[in-house]
């Protein structure tokens, strides 16, 4: 669906569950700047539920570069999400909420050394490609994703 993202070699994958702890199970880097999708795996289904981003950008460098803080890991495990709550709260508690078994989460690194792909343009990329397909965003996405 997003072959927008086979670019990127700096990428991985890690899975999940409740009862672990997102810092432990996170495998993306620390100081590098991408997207990720989540897939959610319920009742034998897969479905991408989240796309999100890491990286803000806080400023110009020369040559308009953007300065990037935030890094996947830091965002992945830190970053907030539903009732601006940490995700490694917040996630657990959503998905027994919703009876997920696991979450498959796909991380990409687009702003390095070799790419140059604002997370932000790419995250907005994305969700328009899924809502063009689907008619909705994923369900842990809102219309503001977009901002």
């Amino acid at each position: 669906m997003f072959d927008e993202l086979e670019k990127y070699d700096n990428n991985g994958n890690f899975f999940f569950q409740a009862t672990d702890s997102l810092e432990k199970v996170c495998t993306a880097p620390t100081n590098k700047y991408g997207v990720f999708l989540v897939y959610a795996l319920q009742k034998g289904k897969v479905e991408l539920i989240y796309i999100g981003k890491t990286g803000l950008d806080v400023g110009k460098r020369k040559a308009a570069e953007p300065i990037i803080k935030d890094g996947l890991k830091e965002n992945l495990v830190d970053g907030l999400h539903f009732d601006e709550t940490k995700r490694k709260y917040c996630w657990p508690v959503q998905m027994l909420i919703e009876d997920i078994e696991v979450l498959h989460i796909h991380w990409y690194v687009t702003w390095d050394g070799q790419c140059k792909d604002r997370p932000r343009t790419m995250k907005m990329k994305l969700l328009k490609i899924y809502k063009n397909i689907f008619g909705v965003f994923p369900r842990w996405n809102s219309p503001a994703d977009l901002c």
